[in-house]
């Protein structure tokens, strides 16, 4: 996070999406467990939290603070 997240009070937000996009990846992986046992609907879940995460890395490299890989 870089000094003009501090200056614009983005700081804060970037830690949030950060949380948000490590809760998501926990919720993908569950899904796709869910799913490697036969369960359609986790399938169909994990495919939707996967695009969510996305869209979370890419508020992230907008604002500067790149998700961690």
């Amino acid at each position: 996070m870089g000094d003009d997240d501090d200056r614009t009070g983005l700081g804060d937000v970037v830690e949030t999406l950060r949380g948000v996009e490590e809760r998501l990846r926990d919720a993908a992986y569950e899904a796709l467990r869910a799913a490697a046992d036969g369960d359609e609907q986790a399938a169909v879940s994990e495919r939707r939290i996967l695009q969510a995460r996305r869209a979370i890395e890419r508020a992230l490299r907008a604002l500067g603070g790149a998700a961690d890989e």
